[in-house]
């Protein structure tokens, strides 16, 4: 069934495999296309695909490495293609966040139907892959912070934890929620290495980090990332979620 508004982005190095793929979906959906890593990135961001066809071979990047960074900011359904056909591989690639492998080589028809069991899985409303708010400016995708129009570098962990809090703006993340989310569910709950880290990006985002505007501390519980509806939350009781699926 012809369905033009759906999106589907081939994300794939080698040009015959784009002209097969495209050849076979485009009667059906709209069609975008990559070759690299940078360029899925890129287009996911401005094209926004309703599903992505994803080959674990690109030139610049590998493609776990792609679903996990796309993982970061959006919930977009991943279809993983690739000549790996190793149990580790295709386990390696669901862990990574990707929803359905498919080995190449493989038939128009299966693809399809993988398709279109991924679309129809995909009701959640998508976010947009940018945070803005009170002269804060994350771009989720491409991984630039800009504070008052200046561009600020964080360390691989400042921006994690900065990610995190941005996915759960509103809501208090304990420590033990931050700390397993930017470290690991393995790691010991650290408390002074995740304000050491916090200490560190308020320098970095805060115009004046002992008194705090983007992220604040509930005392004895965690953090906090503020936002224009800040004052009807401080009406409400506190909300802390204790399930560590919630990140």
């Amino acid at each position: 069934m012809e369905d033009k508004s759906v999106r589907v982005l081939v994300a794939d190095d080698e040009r015959p495999i784009r002209r097969f793929l495209n050849a076979s979906l485009s009667g059906q959906y709209t069609v975008l296309e990559a070759a690299t890593g940078e360029e899925t990135l890129a287009v996911t961001a401005s094209g926004r695909p309703d599903v992505i066809i994803l080959d674990l071979g690109l030139p610049d990047m590998d493609g776990l490495e792609v679903t996990r960074r796309l993982r970061e900011w959006t919930r977009i359904p991943i279809i993983v293609v690739s000549v790996r056909d190793r149990e580790e591989d295709k386990v390696a690639a669901l862990d990574a966040g990707a929803d359905d492998y498919l080995t190449k080589p493989f038939g128009a028809g299966e693809l399809m139907a993988r398709l279109r069991a991924a679309l129809r899985r995909s009701a959640l409303p998508e976010s947009e892959p940018v945070y803005q708010e009170a002269g804060l400016y994350v771009d989720l995708a491409r991984r630039e912070v800009v504070v008052n129009g200046q561009a600020v570098t964080l360390t691989p962990t400042e921006y994690d934890i900065l990610r995190i809090l941005i996915q759960n703006a509103g809501k208090v993340l304990t420590h033990q929620q931050l700390v397993h989310a930017v470290w690991g569910t393995s790691y010991e709950a650290d408390a002074h290495l995740l304000r050491v880290n916090i200490s560190n990006l308020r320098r970095k985002i805060e115009a004046d980090p002992a008194r705090p505007h983007y992220i604040v501390t509930e005392p004895g519980v965690g953090y906090r990332l503020k936002t224009l509806d800040d004052k009807r939350a401080a009406s409400d009781p506190i909300k802390v979620f204790q399930n560590e699926g919630t990140l």
